[in-house]
């Protein structure tokens, strides 16, 4: 099947996810789709927005609606960004530069991982005036660290996202059994992988091998695509804490993003240290195994919070009737990472334009059928709170 059928015939985001799958060497795809250990809490991110069910409003004029929104002071066509993602480019050459440009035919926010394989200002230069967002982890080499930020500031980016739920790396096991390392090591088992993928591999070769570009310079040792991302990994500085957050925030003049908070406490603090928005995350499952489901913990955030920053949530959302389900819990909005990664690492910007129709055109049609004509209108009164939804009924107000 040619690539521009399959993608017209994937009506969901599991339809790009098995192409994905069948383009990728296995090593490749463990990658991204994977998560730690068990892979509990990456199974239970999805299953916590499929144990919330609607309960829809009738006779109601839908004929048109609106899902555009505002999230963090500016105008957003639909109440989503795409979360950061790194080294996309093993999936697609440059992938980042295509789910920016996917991003900007959408109009909505792109949030770029430090860890990405392509650049601060190629990403700018792909996209100029759109809503960029740099999302950056925070490395034992703190001047390196701030030397990222000024960049996205001299490039126009307007939220600088911190990821705080890092301190260390999690325990991905489907890269050990893939024999998928970081320093890369050449076993039969992943040359037999990647030789079974030689349309891969062929492309991957005529663009060039993806390098880390954010991260080139991190250590003068560092000359390859494998040394700099073992160098970031064993870089991750686990004594930055409340204090290193604050001169941070007082060093950034545009939006302040906070990634990867599950607790009421913890986005109290936050709040009260004067972030803008902060994301209910826990990176998808792929560093602590057995944490909360970021949908379960986000009605704490948002009780403790209230109006002094925004709540977005991420991990899991497959589905535009996620979307709904979030909103109607209170979030302003949910970040999309491995929905539009799939369509990225399927087709480049026509898989990744594929995955914003699909989650879009299943929002407006939940919406409609749940009697929606516009996001402001999606409230609380929207969730079943009975059997299944008893458990969240304390945590919503009218």
């Amino acid at each position: 099947m040619s690539g521009n059928r399959a993608l017209r015939r994937a009506f969901r985001i599991e339809d790009l996810r098995a192409l994905a799958r069948r383009r990728l060497p296995r090593g490749v795809f463990d990658l991204f789709d994977g998560g730690a250990e068990d892979e509990l809490t990456l199974a239970d991110n999805r299953a916590a927005f499929q144990r919330v069910r609607l309960r829809p409003k009738v006779l109601v004029d839908v004929s048109r609606a609106d899902a555009s929104t505002q999230l963090l002071g500016g105008p957003s066509a639909l109440p989503m960004a795409i979360a950061p993602t790194g080294a996309v480019g093993f999936g697609w050459p440059h992938g980042e530069v295509a789910l920016a440009r996917a991003a900007q035919a959408f109009g909505i926010p792109f949030a770029l991982s430090t860890s990405a394989t392509s650049s601060i200002e190629r990403i700018a230069a792909a996209v100029p005036g759109h809503r960029l967002w740099f999302q950056a982890y925070i490395l034992k080499d703190r001047d390196f660290t701030m030397k990222l930020v000024e960049r996205a500031r001299a490039a126009g980016f307007e939220g600088l996202m911190i990821t705080v739920d890092l301190p260390v790396g999690g325990k991905r096991e489907r890269d050990f059994r893939n024999d998928f390392s970081i320093p890369f090591r050449w076993t039969p088992r992943n040359l037999r992988d990647f030789a079974l993928r030689p349309a891969w591999v062929a492309r991957q070769f005529a663009s060039g091998l993806p390098v880390m570009e954010n991260l080139i310079g991190l250590s003068a040792a560092s000359t390859s695509t494998q040394a700099i991302a073992s160098s970031v990994g064993r870089n991750y500085d686990p004594s930055f804490d409340w204090d290193a957050l604050r001169r941070l925030r007082d060093a950034w003049a545009g939006k302040f993003i906070v990634k990867g908070i599950v607790r009421g406490d913890d986005a109290e603090r936050a709040a009260r240290l004067g972030c803008d928005a902060i994301v209910v995350s826990n990176h998808g499952g792929r560093q602590l195994d057995g944490g909360v489901a970021t949908l379960d913990a986000m009605p704490e955030v948002i009780d403790a919070v209230g109006s002094r920053a925004s709540v977005l949530v991420d991990g899991g959302v497959r589905r535009g009737s996620d979307v709904v389900k979030a909103l109607a819990m209170g979030a302003a909005g949910v970040l999309v990472g491995r929905a539009t990664l799939y369509g990225a690492c399927a087709a480049g910007e026509a898989g990744a334009v594929r995955a914003l129709e699909i989650l879009s055109d299943e929002l407006l049609r939940t919406m409609r059928l749940c009697g929606i004509r516009s996001t402001a209108e999606i409230g609380p009164d929207l969730i079943f709170r009975g059997p299944l939804g008893a458990q969240r009924e304390s945590s919503f107000t009218g």
